[in-house]
């Protein structure tokens, strides 16, 4: 069977959408051309895979069962397609890194070792990393966790004590240490992402209770100044060098640190690849 990739990604748009008008639209076609495309590939498949109705369409049994599979056959085409182009291109990589996270003496040992290779480096916000590398956009991350680790290959390369962010007048300031309980009522600024809102609000708290609601933030900006302005508390990384004078650190002690990590997409073995890694283990396991 010759599955056209093209119709196989109609089917998902119009899937996502449940609406033929509305994937038309997002697919610069016309609303009958759709239909007949999906009709082809129903055709092909000998199954009914959409429901059309009144309101607009939904997924038959058999749609429930291609749609993963459809997914999976578009994904596995992206990556042969950006593999091939990086096996044309072997002496390039580009190396994302997180907020305060260095990646320097990595990629100068990287251009000293590999002279005739174009190393790049690009800042990566928080809430990218997992993305960026299945995209293609890096080849390797140093980030923090969590963030979901399937279809990479992920080392962590040390740990990194979390702290509590306050300003200068918060009734805590000048604390040498503080601990959940002394500021179990103060709210703290919400993330989009499950994971990265339930790690840095610790919600649930050890003892079930749930974290404070603060506002939810986008960028790290937003979330300093709304700490400044004391409208919340934050937690957040203790090698964090981006700093407002009118803030303050405190160490938060009795929870895990958080992991930074190495990470690079499952089987990807190409020279610079694995050069990276060796040199990222090496040279930034041990910080103080």
């Amino acid at each position: 069977m010759d599955l056209d990739l093209r119709l196989v990604r109609y089917f998902t748009v119009v899937a996502a959408h449940g609406h033929f008008g509305r994937a038309a639209v997002e697919l610069h076609v016309t609303q009958p051309s759709l239909s007949r495309q999906i009709r082809g590939l129903e055709q092909l498949l000998g199954a009914r895979l959409l429901d059309r109705t009144p309101r607009g369409s939904r997924l038959t049994e058999a749609g429930e069962v291609f749609l993963p599979r459809a997914k999976a056959l578009l994904r596995s085409a992206t990556e042969a397609a950006a593999s091939t182009r990086a096996a044309a291109e072997p002496d390039r990589i580009t190396i994302g890194y997180a907020t305060s996270l260095i990646v320097t003496p990595v990629t100068r040992e990287l251009r000293r070792s590999h002279p005739e290779a174009d190393v790049r480096s690009i800042h990566l916000d928080w809430n990218e990393p997992r993305q960026a590398l299945l995209d293609h956009r890096v080849d390797a991350v140093v980030a923090r966790l969590p963030f979901a680790t399937d279809q990479l290959h992920v080392t962590v390369l040390y740990d990194e004590p979390r702290m509590l962010l306050v300003p200068l007048d918060h009734r805590l300031a000048d604390r040498e240490f503080v601990t959940l309980d002394d500021f179990a009522d103060e709210p703290l600024p919400r993330f989009p992402e499950p994971e990265w809102d339930a790690f840095w609000r610790i919600d649930p708290r050890p003892d079930g209770r749930p974290a404070p609601d603060g506002p939810q933030i986008a960028t790290i900006d937003d979330k300093l100044e709304l700490v400044a302005a004391g409208q919340i508390v934050a937690i957040v990384p203790g090698f964090s060098a981006r700093m407002r004078p009118d803030l303050v650190r405190i160490p938060l002690v009795g929870v895990a640190p958080a992991h930074v990590v190495l990470a690079t997409r499952a089987g990807d073995c190409r020279r610079l690849v694995t050069d990276f890694r060796k040199h990222a283990e090496a040279l930034l396991r041990h910080v103080d």
